[in-house]
């Protein structure tokens, strides 16, 4: 172990001036990433389809004092994801960090649900999870210093769900299998390929799981009997996870879910 890992470990977390893609980035998961890397220190390329939103994130993360760029591009299309990684290296002259953020769900009984809304889940996690993983791998092979991809799982791909949730589940199940083969196909190249699970956490979409309504707290009563930490989740419960995922920290952890999920998938 060299001296200078032991005089400042903490290093080890440091993504300052690094370049990171979240797509996305206007949703709670995505925006969030966002504004931890930006706070930081890197510079962040916020991609998802509404531009008016995508600039209220941009200047919430120039105001942590870092850069920001923005394209209104979903990860849709194999030219959309190489579009994406092209604005990052045109304005950055790199690409480092990965986030995946983007993605749908569309609940229903699996007799009641259309087969074209499980294909549109399954296009929404999967393939544009694939797709703008292998954009982005490209370039990080063509730059030849490694880089972190980190993907968007769930419990829900590990565990089951009784409200509707099939295609959901097998959505975030394929993107554990991305994250395991890719974790593998690139081992030795220095890009480590990971997903963060979260659990239930504080945003616009769950603001009413944190209310004292009748209907909260019933909900809430039943999904903390599964929580050992005995708490649903706040935005800063995600920070260091995904510090962890997009820093030197994790240089020897690849093809990993990391569940920030109070133990929720423990029991």
């Amino acid at each position: 172990m060299s001296e200078a890992f032991l005089k400042n470990p903490l290093g080890l977390f440091d993504v300052k001036g690094k370049t990171a893609v979240i797509t996305g980035a206007s949703g709670a998961f995505g925006s969030l990433a966002a504004k931890i890397l930006a706070g930081a220190g890197a510079n962040v390329v916020l991609a998802a389809s509404k531009k008016d939103e995508l600039d209220k994130v941009a200047a919430e993360c120039k105001s942590l004092g870092t850069k920001a760029e923005i394209i209104a591009l979903r990860p849709s299309s194999e030219e959309n994801c190489d579009k994406i990684v092209k604005a990052a290296v045109n304005k950055f002259g790199s690409l480092d960090i990965l986030v995946v953020a983007s993605g749908l769900n569309k609940v229903a009984k699996i007799v009641d649900q259309p087969a074209a809304d499980f294909l549109d889940v399954m296009d929404a996690n999967v393939t544009q999870s694939w797709l703008m993983a292998r954009s982005a791998g490209k370039q990080m092979l063509a730059q030849g210093k490694g880089g972190k991809v980190i993907l968007t799982s769930s419990a829900r791909g590990l565990l089951g769900h009784p409200a509707g949730y099939s295609a959901y589940c097998a959505s975030k199940s394929a993107v554990d299998g991305i994250t395991k083969a890719l974790g593998c196909e690139w081992g030795e190249t220095g890009i480590t390929v990971n997903a963060l699970g979260p659990t239930v956490f504080r945003s616009p979409l769950t603001a009413w799981m944190y209310e004292d309504t009748e209907r909260a707290q019933t909900v809430r009563k039943g999904f903390l009997a599964r929580v050992p930490k005995g708490r649903l989740g706040e935005p800063e419960d995600l920070a260091g996870p995904l510090l962890f995922l997009a820093s030197k920290a994790s240089d020897f952890y690849t093809g990993h879910i990391l569940y920030a999920d109070g133990g929720y998938t423990a029991g």
